[in-house]
Order: structure tokens, then sequence, then C-alpha cells
């Protein structure tokens, strides 16, 4: 696994801005072809009903992919993107994130991401998207 690390402009992000007093908080690193992290949403990210917020899911299921290209020396915004809730999330339940590269071509990158509930390995989300590359440091093409 290769060690953790942050943009010095993402101190403030929601999702991985360790300065972010109301963020998440989540390291990603990579673990062979996969951006990996773990997190596990309190009551601040409650959406009802004691379950997290579709929102929450969404925005670690996004990260997990762009950090995928981040970690890789490249820079990139999501161009799109579209999630499946498949099971409803327990505030407190510790999620295993996974994303990885499907295809790059130019300055596009197709990747894919999960969000797996760590007491039963269920997938509770998945996500596809495309990222818009606008530099691509040391990222080869797939």
């Amino acid at each position: 696994m290769t060690e953790e690390r942050i943009r010095s402009d993402a101190n403030n992000c929601f999702v991985c801005g360790p300065a972010n007093p109301i963020g998440l908080r989540i390291k990603f690193r990579m673990d062979d072809d996969f951006c990996r992290a773990s997190f596990c949403p309190g009551k601040d990210y409650i959406g009802y009903e004691n379950m997290v917020h579709g929102g929450i899911m969404y925005s670690a299921l996004d990260d997990v992919m762009a950090n995928w290209l981040f970690l890789q020396g490249a820079t990139a915004y999501t161009a799109k993107c579209e999630i499946r809730y498949r099971q409803p999330v327990a505030v407190g339940t510790r999620i295993e994130l996974a994303g990885w590269l499907i295809k790059r071509k130019g300055p596009l990158a197709m990747l894919e991401g999960t969000a797996t509930r760590a007491t039963d390995n269920e997938v509770v989300a998945d996500a596809k998207a495309s990222f818009i590359i606008v530099d691509p440091g040391d990222l080869q093409d797939a």
C-alpha cells in the first residue's frame, strides 16, 4: 500500500480535509490498482431515521474515485457521476470504499467505486463516473 497523502490546497475539503471541523476526514490510499478508504459516518450525517444521508454516501464514492486519479499524480474534476443506492446504512456503520480505473482516453477517465458495509461485506452503494483530467501528471492511458 502506498502512503496516504493530501493536496496542500485540500485541507478544508469536506471529504478528505483534515482541517475541516465538520468534514468526513476520510484518508485515502492506493492498494495495488485500487484506491481504498474506511470511514464510519456519525450522527452529524443523518438523513432520517438514524440512516446516513445519501449525499454523504455520494460524496465518499465520488472522492474515492477522484483520489484514485490524485494518487496517480493527476488533477481532475468530476464530469458525470451515477450512483446506485442498494441498501440504507445506519449511522455508526463502518464502510469500506474502493475506487478503480475502468479506462482512460485523452482527457477523459472512467472510474467505478463501491461502498461496502464492513460487518458483512455487503455492497450498500456503487457508482460510475467520468472525470475530466486537466493535468495527467504521471498517469498513463489505460
